[in-house]
């Protein structure tokens, strides 16, 4: 069992894209067994030390709202069409109503995610920290955000653009992960 992380962390899924090179909503993607991407990073996130997940969704919102487990918290993004930003924003804003000392955040598209990289980020846990899993050096997900960070980043984020610019310029800490799975995520679909 992985050790607890030493602040209270959110989880947070940014699903609400539209995965146009995907060929579709990557919220409605399945694995081959059938098993909905979105109940994957739910889970990955709390076995990996989240105490609550949020998951915003946009595009397809009303299919894709059937697939997210139970006990899940669900942030309709109402711009989803502008880009990750307004998914990032909107979800860091719901997560704001808490009073968690930092964010995981997962995008939808990593369903090999393996809770051990989520613990292995979620254990640097503080309202200050700024943490990035990588992968061979490769910067990936998850991605911690301290509490202190949300308001900032909210407004340095914009389109398409995430949060790689703020961690960089903040110099994240940055922690390898790739002894746990490959860090893909998946952008083309099948």
């Amino acid at each position: 069992m992985p050790a607890e992380p030493s602040a209270a962390v959110s989880g947070l899924v940014l699903a609400a894209g539209a995965g146009r090179r995907f060929g579709g909503p990557k919220a409605l993607a399945r694995t081959p067994a059938g098993t909905p991407w979105l109940a994957l990073a739910v889970r990955a996130l709390r076995e990996g030390g989240c105490r609550d997940v949020t998951v915003a969704l946009g595009a397809a919102g009303d299919e894709a709202e059937v697939l997210v487990p139970p006990g899940t918290a669900i942030v309709r993004v109402a711009e989803w069409d502008a880009g990750v930003a307004a998914s990032l924003r909107a979800g860091l804003h719901s997560l704001a109503r808490g009073d968690a000392a930092a964010a995981i955040v997962l995008p939808v598209d990593t369903p090999d995610v393996v809770p051990a990289a989520v613990a292995r980020v979620a254990r640097r846990a503080s309202p200050h920290a700024l943490v990035q899993a990588t992968y061979g050096g490769a910067p990936g997900h998850p991605v911690l955000l301290g509490r202190e960070h949300w308001g900032a980043l909210s407004a340095a984020v914009h389109g398409d653009v995430g949060a790689r610019p703020y961690l960089i310029a903040r110099e994240a800490e940055l922690v390898e992960c790739g002894d746990l799975w490959s860090g893909a995520d998946r952008d083309v679909g099948p």
